[in-house]
């Protein structure tokens, strides 16, 4: 059965004025923001056809046809949610309203974000009421994420370069992943490990030993998830070199070897490049800088740490070393391999998804 013909939209300037601000505005609920974005694209968009209008904005194909045909019949009004049976609501509209722009915009004298006591106090609601509307909203004053955004020059370049590798790895060649996990600190405990009983987690003393640190080399095969793994007091170039002949000692002679590691000093010294100049089939790939993401092993870097270094106990650093070679021994025995799914042309595009909808909030 053929395709209906998309309702054209066209909007007056009050309607676009109100459809941009709904969009943009950071304390519009996200349902009605997602609305407002996808009638604003169909008129801009004119006979274009709602899957493509869908595809561009990332939702699906029925969402752009109901929210187009609810504003070409009740234009505005259309998109606003239509009351529900049930209990009236006692918490008025401009009081939504003024509670999400204050936890938005404001801060309170006495501490750096709100509360939901203070938010009551200052907006005379109850507790349970602001909690209401936090969670409606997904706001979450307490909670505070970190992040860092790439400033290398050759960033698109460079994760062109590595997620090509990740999805079509060339023929008669490896690839690993490599980078150092520097300073594990074997640490024991001032007292014995209590152990774990019904109702009672397993308990640690809060203070510890610190016995001396490792610095762990690893490459991990994308292909077979398998990994190669030394350990060394430091982490100069010296022992980047030893690690590197001990990998072309591993792989096979016939292939050549891409390697995948970040901007460290140590990877770049003269005594590297001589050494990569006399192995030619050594090849590198680095990650942009502040985007050790992009390095597979880091993955595995973090398995070892929640499955044996978090909660281990060492005396000594000959015990941390043997605790650590016994683990990549064991997961060589059976090991698996991390797939990398995401093109570098959907990361980028997702980059550049936040930084406008950070941009389009004021921030």
């Amino acid at each position: 059965m053929p395709n209906p013909v998309a309702v054209p939209i066209v909007l007056t300037d009050d309607e676009r004025e109100q459809l941009q601000a709904w969009a943009r505005r950071p304390t519009s609920a996200q349902a009605l923001a997602a609305r407002s974005r996808v009638v604003l694209a169909c008129a801009e968009a004119g006979s274009t056809p709602n899957g493509q209008i869908a595809e561009d904005l990332g939702v699906s194909r029925n969402m752009v046809t109901k929210w187009r045909n609810r504003f070409a019949a009740d234009r505005l009004d259309g998109l606003l949610d239509e009351p529900r049976p049930g209990r009236p609501r006692t918490i008025a509209d401009a009081d939504v309203e003024r509670v999400i722009a204050t936890t938005l915009e404001t801060t309170p004298n006495n501490a750096t974000h709100w509360s939901t006591r203070s938010m009551a106090a200052e907006a005379g609601l109850s507790q349970t009421a602001v909690s209401r509307i936090w969670r409606a909203f997904g706001l979450q004053p307490h909670r505070q994420d970190t992040w860092k955004l790439s400033k290398d020059p050759q960033f698109i370049d460079k994760v062109r370069d590595v997620v090509g590798l990740y999805l079509n790895p060339p023929e008669r060649a490896v690839v690993l992943c490599v980078d150092e996990k520097s300073q594990i600190q074997a640490l024991d405990r001032t007292a014995p490990v209590l152990p774990m009983m019904p109702g009672t987690p397993a308990r640690v003393t809060h203070d510890y030993v610190r016995a001396g640190t490792s610095s762990l080399y690893a490459a991990l095969d994308l292909t077979t998830g398998k990994v190669i793994g030394a350990l060394h007091a430091r982490h100069r170039a010296i022992e980047f070199k030893k690690f590197l002949t001990t990998l072309d000692r591993e792989v096979p002679a016939d292939l050549d070897v891409h390697v995948v590691l970040d901007n460290a000093s140590t990877h770049k010294t003269p005594t590297i490049k001589r050494w990569l100049t006399a192995h030619p089939r050594f090849v590198l790939h680095f990650t942009p800088t502040s985007s050790s993401w992009l390095n597979l092993v880091e993955r595995w870097f973090g398995e070892l740490t929640t499955k044996n270094l978090q909660r281990g106990t060492h005396r000594s650093v000959r015990a941390l070393n043997k605790d650590i070679r016994d683990w990549i021994e064991t997961w060589n025995d059976d090991p698996k391999p991390y797939v990398w799914t995401k093109t570098a042309d959907q990361i980028l595009e997702s980059i550049k998804r936040y930084c406008t909808r950070i941009n389009d909030s004021g921030h």
